[in-house]
């Protein structure tokens, strides 16, 4: 279960970096061909709408599945310690910020939203190299950009969608229960050598060690599913915030939103 948590910080350090890529080529390889201001529209709406993909990316992978573990009692009643900001916000506000409303209403008609956003970058770059803004090379670097996005994109559904296979959790389960129900055994003629009354000391070590290797069990469940909103998810949120910030900053824009802060030592 650890490699699903490490290949999603992979995906999403990935996403960060193609991102970057994505805000310097769309400023600098789209050129107005008749020297007007027009550009600086184009370098937005490109920009903008890769930060509507990842706003959309991030709602959808924050969606609860039947097999995570995000509503079990525990989870739930830590919750109290941080908020999970995509189940408290609404997905059409917070694209109104990125979208026109004609493609606000396009989105939302579609049922995967974050790929028919990246359909809709891909229709601008075609209409643009059509009217001379950018060169053939160039836009295929920008086309492969966007195929590099949608293969972050589908890595991440699959750790998403696809459930870690339950013949390993229900062993890893199994295997657990009975070790902790033999460790009593297994303790017991140990203490049984250090003195009568020293019989005792086994019931507090079993439990000790039962309870670590229960809690080893309930952290390899929980890392699992590294996007459902948990205290030790990836921070797709926090990372989202921080490429809007550098893609805006290419923008020469100074009005930008806050870096997300960890509440209780949690970041999202």
């Amino acid at each position: 279960t650890y490699n699903r948590l490490w290949e999603a910080r992979q995906i999403w350090g990935a996403i960060v970096n193609t991102s970057r890529a994505w805000g310097m080529m769309a400023k600098d390889c789209i050129i107005s061909p008749n020297a007007t201001s027009d550009a600086k529209v184009i370098h937005r709406q490109l920009i903008y709408r890769h930060v509507a993909w990842l706003t959309a990316l991030r709602f959808q992978l924050r969606e609860t599945r039947l097999w995570e573990n995000i509503n079990k009692s525990y989870n739930r009643e830590y919750q109290q310690f941080y908020t999970i900001p995509e189940k408290e916000q609404k997905l059409d506000e917070e694209l109104k910020k990125y979208l026109s409303d004609e493609e606000l209403t396009y989105v939302l008609s579609k049922k995967n939203r974050a790929t028919h956003i990246v359909s809709l970058q891909s229709k601008q770059l075609r209409e643009l190299k059509q009217l001379g803004y950018i060169d053939p090379l160039n836009y295929v670097e920008l086309e492969n950009l966007l195929v590099n996005f949608y293969e972050q994109q589908g890595k991440c559904e699959r750790i998403k969608n696809f459930p870690y296979p339950r013949q390993f959790a229900s062993i890893n389960l199994f295997f657990v229960r009975l070790f902790v129900f033999m460790v009593p055994f297994g303790m017991l003629k140990e203490f049984e050598k250090l003195g009568d009354h020293m019989v005792w000391l086994t019931i507090p070590f079993s439990v000790l060690v039962s309870w670590v290797f229960s809690s080893m069990e309930k952290v390899g469940e929980s890392t699992a599913n590294p996007f459902e909103g948990g205290s030790n998810d990836v921070p797709i949120t926090s990372m989202s915030r921080t490429i809007e910030i550098d893609l805006r900053e290419m923008l020469d824009e100074t009005d930008l939103p806050p870096a997300i802060q960890a509440v209780n030592n949690i970041l999202m």
